[in-house]
């Protein structure tokens, strides 16, 4: 079914956000950049998909005591950043195409790690991770681009690849068949990166974190050096 958005929840999806900037010069640049100014709403969304997963390294080792640690902007001048940054660099290039884009969270199981990560995080279960919804062809669509693509080489996954229409999250399997993520707990979408938030909800979820320089700390070499 064909899902008409009125034209003021459009407008909630395709304007700027605090945390989404798709009115940010660089974001702008990026965007305009990766894809044909005359390809479709699909078309964008998916090589800007990629654009985002392969150009922004994953790494998880990122303060998430600081703002910008969830702002696209920020994320694109960095080169890295963890799920939500990702996550809202992907919905602000969308947005400048006008494209509705917004983000999506959910707490995730056995989710693609290393054993130096999970040892630092004390836990198995990744919460809030981020993922996007766009709204392409008359429906919303989800996709991640978390994992790029020499990270994935190097765990034995095969990247995730979105087409613009079927929704593409989590790796389910690994290499050889072996379950490899799970999703335990949908926490809902939101027009804009709930930062303040988040901020204090990584503070009590991975308090052992908190102690820890993470300065340095990359995690595709750690998958290299496993």
């Amino acid at each position: 079914m064909t899902d008409i958005l009125p034209d003021t929840i459009r407008r909630l999806y395709t304007d700027p956000g605090e945390y989404i900037d798709s009115d940010h010069p660089t974001v702008q640049h990026f965007a305009n950049d990766a894809v044909r100014a005359d390809a479709s709403a699909r078309e964008k969304a998916s090589v800007l998909y990629k654009a985002v997963r392969d150009g922004i390294r994953y790494n998880p080792y990122v303060s998430m005591r600081v703002a910008e640690t969830f702002r696209a902007s920020s994320v694109l001048a960095a080169g890295q950043g963890y799920c939500v940054g990702k996550a809202a660099l992907y919905a602000a290039a969308c947005r400048v195409h006008g494209i509705p884009a917004r983000v999506g969270f959910a707490d995730v199981k056995n989710h693609l790690t290393t054993e130096k990560l999970r040892a630092s995080m004390g836990t198995d279960i990744f919460t809030w991770h981020g993922f996007t919804e766009v709204h392409v062809d008359g429906a919303w669509r989800k996709a991640t681009p978390t994992f790029n693509d020499t990270l994935c080489a190097k765990v034995g996954v095969a990247p995730l690849d979105f087409d613009g229409h079927t929704d593409a999250l989590l790796h389910p399997f690994d290499a050889e068949g072996r379950a490899y993520m799970q999703y335990v707990n949908d926490r809902g979408t939101y027009h804009d990166v709930p930062a303040k938030f988040l901020m204090r909800e990584m503070a009590r979820d991975y308090a052992n974190m908190q102690g820890e320089d993470l300065s340095g700390r990359d995690m595709e070499r750690e998958a290299e050096a496993r």
